[in-house]
């Protein structure tokens, strides 16, 4: 698909999405007897664990997508976590209005690839989305991911307010919500973040991700971020997260915008472990897992382990 014929194809379900973004506090408080959200235990779409399979592989390659497959083969393949006739969302970043080389958002080839596997998998449909923080029209279009994903044949949606669920995740700080309805109505969902410095949380990675399926006003997360973190961690529990680190934003994350601040590793994440995953990934930021509040959170709440070595950890050069 050419980038005007994409253009023209969102036009419409952006401006309602913009209107949405704008009126997120109302949109947030609208359901007043939160008593009555539907209580929702836990949207866990893991896969069977196997003792033979490493939980977290990393891939070096200079080719993206070398990288990615090597990744997913050393970690059972794409047909360990797609079956055929799945209903598959992929949540990559795409909260920034930013170009691929300013790592802000996932690697579109990475994110297109992830969706022809999916696809020659026999998934019956493969969607890609995410609630952006910038106008979600210029973030899909600018960082190529929405051009990648239905070129490689996802159906890309641009949330509007009807597609959000006001969901009580019963999570200490998360509690009522509204939840994007197609992180939680599919079958497998495949978590794809990028490696980023964050200003309020020391990382921003698999976990941190998962704030995308959050309607509503998220900056009054902020103040405790890091158990909001591990809340939507302990609800939404991905099949599988691979984690970009193809370009790494060193500073001034979660934005970015210079190229000074990014580092080229040329490494793809694969895991079942979404603790071990981030674990891993903070290195590359030159961070310890015990350095960072809401990954030792995540662990005491047995999440995962930040100690991604136990976990199973290959490593394919």
């Amino acid at each position: 698909m050419r980038r005007r014929d994409f253009i023209k194809k969102t036009s419409q379900a952006v401006a309602l999405a913009a209107v949405t973004g704008g009126t997120g506090l109302l949109f947030h408080n609208r359901e007043t007897a939160r008593a009555n959200a539907p209580l929702v235990k836990g949207a866990d779409f893991g896969v069977a664990p196997d003792k033979t399979m490493p939980q977290i592989v990393l891939a070096r390659q200079t080719d993206p997508l070398n990288a990615l497959n090597s990744a997913l083969d050393g970690i059972g393949g794409i047909g360990r976590f797609i079956s055929p006739g799945d209903r598959v969302t992929v949540k990559p970043n795409v909260g920034w209005d930013r170009r691929p080389e300013q790592a802000a958002n996932t690697n579109p080839l990475l994110v297109g690839e992830m969706v022809r596997l999916c696809l020659a998998a026999g998934a019956g449909e493969v969607i890609v989305t995410d609630y952006s923080c910038n106008d979600p029209r210029r973030c899909f279009i600018r960082s190529g991911i929405g051009e990648a994903a239905e070129k490689a044949g996802a159906r890309v949606i641009l949330p509007q307010e009807k597609d959000f669920l006001n969901t009580n995740l019963d999570g200490e700080v998360l509690t009522v919500w509204p939840v994007l309805k197609y992180m939680v109505q599919t079958d497998r969902l495949i978590n794809m973040p990028i490696v980023k410095q964050h200003s309020l949380c020391s990382c921003t990675i698999g976990m941190k991700n998962l704030y995308g399926i959050l309607g509503g006003r998220r900056n009054q997360l902020h103040q405790q971020i890091d158990q909001s973190i591990v809340d939507l961690a302990d609800f939404c529990r991905p099949t599988l997260t691979v984690v970009d680190a193809t370009r790494v934003l060193l500073r001034g994350g979660p934005t970015g915008g210079s190229l000074d601040d990014v580092a080229r590793e040329d490494s793809v994440i694969c895991a079942t472990d979404p603790v071990a995953a981030d674990a891993r990934a903070a290195e590359f930021l030159g961070l310890r897992a015990d350095q960072v509040s809401h990954l030792v959170l995540a662990e005491r709440s047995g999440l995962g382990k930040i100690a991604y070595r136990e976990a199973g950890y290959k490593e394919i050069a």
